[in-house]
């Protein structure tokens, strides 16, 4: 099996990358333009075994046609796109152009050189800001309202997969709406936890990234943004996933095609923690405090987000190795110690 993996050399596409290597022998071929991923990614995963490496925009229409053609590709993992929630809402364009349009051309291409099976990369950002959690999470029937042009992008992309695969029979496709996605490469060298891959990405917003920055002296200190939510401490919940939980995750999915129909499954712990116990972790984990600062609340943050995971835990037969904020926050910080 030829499998394509785009965006291959960013954060979640290199776990995936690193699991299709070591557990598969399929042929991967990894496409990115390295705007966000990087080279040095590429060969930390080339010491696990060789693969081809593409580097090309998904906004070359007829280059990524030639490449599925060329490489007689059956199966697409996609990554590629822009992530950042406020960049999305100060430039909308860039998003539905590098998300909705580029998806939309691949979905194209894949089914005019007859890829059968397609997993997507989408978000919870596709739930909006939800008035009324569930007690036991949102599940996948939940209503989708995304509040910002990022999650509108994913959730149009999952538009245009299900009406294809409606469309096209022997077209299948598998979404995942991820939660919060943190920690790096649960390696472990001479029972030390050493990560030869992790997030890198320039800029991070995401919680645990930043706590780990601040551990590691590469920020002065930390913003808590909002400490009057309506939950147990004043702060934000949410539902954190290691990564390789979710790299794991598109494994399995790759082979559920095989004999399943096309699904969208979240893809979480379904349990939450909040701003102040991920700090209150991070600083515990590594034994470095590092000062606080309380701002007003960002617009459109919802008080809780947690996932319900009973769907893919059932139906795909997953189930989590790293469910343990204490081995996601160390395993965050011992890659950016190597940053």
């Amino acid at each position: 099996m030829s499998v394509l993996v785009t965006g291959g050399a960013g954060y979640i596409g290199s776990h995936v990358v690193k699991q299709l290597l070591e557990t598969t022998t399929y042929e991967i071929v990894v496409l990115d333009n390295l705007s966000t991923g990087r080279q040095k990614t590429l060969d930390s995963l080339r010491k696990i075994r060789e693969f081809e490496f593409v580097q090309l925009d998904l906004g070359g229409f007829d280059d990524v046609a030639f490449v599925l053609k060329e490489k007689n590709i059956d199966t697409i993992l996609h990554f590629a796109a822009s992530i950042v929630v406020p960049e999305s809402v100060e430039n909308p364009l860039k998003y539905y152009m590098n998300n909705t349009v580029n998806t939309t051309n691949l979905i194209n291409c894949a089914v005019e050189n007859s890829v059968k099976k397609f997993v997507f990369s989408s978000t919870a950002a596709v739930y909006g800001e939800p008035k009324n959690l569930p007690q036991n999470g949102i599940d996948e029937n939940f209503l989708t309202n995304p509040i910002n042009p990022y999650g509108m992008s994913k959730l149009m992309s999952e538009r245009v997969l299900v009406d294809t695969a409606k469309a096209f029979e022997d077209f299948n496709y598998v979404i995942f709406r991820y939660f919060n996605v943190a920690g790096a490469d649960a390696y472990y060298q001479d029972e030390q936890l050493k990560p030869r891959i992790g997030q890198s990405f320039p800029n991070a917003t995401h919680l645990i990234k930043i706590a780990s920055e601040c551990a590691c002296g590469k920020r002065e200190k930390m913003a808590i943004f909002g400490d009057d939510f309506k939950t147990h401490d004043g702060t934000g919940v949410r539902d954190y996933i290691h990564v390789d939980d979710l790299a794991d995750a598109h494994v399995k999915a790759v082979e559920y095609l095989d004999a399943n129909q096309s699904d969208v499954f979240n893809v979480g712990y379904g349990k939450g923690y909040s701003v102040k116990e991920v700090i209150e972790t991070m600083q515990k984990v590594t034994g470095i405090s590092f000062p606080l600062e309380t701002v007003p609340r960002r617009v459109g943050d919802p008080a809780e987000l947690v996932s319900n995971n009973t769907k893919i835990k059932s139906k795909m037969n997953w189930t989590p190795k790293y469910d343990d904020l204490s081995m996601i926050c160390r395993s965050a910080f011992e890659w950016e110690k190597k940053i």
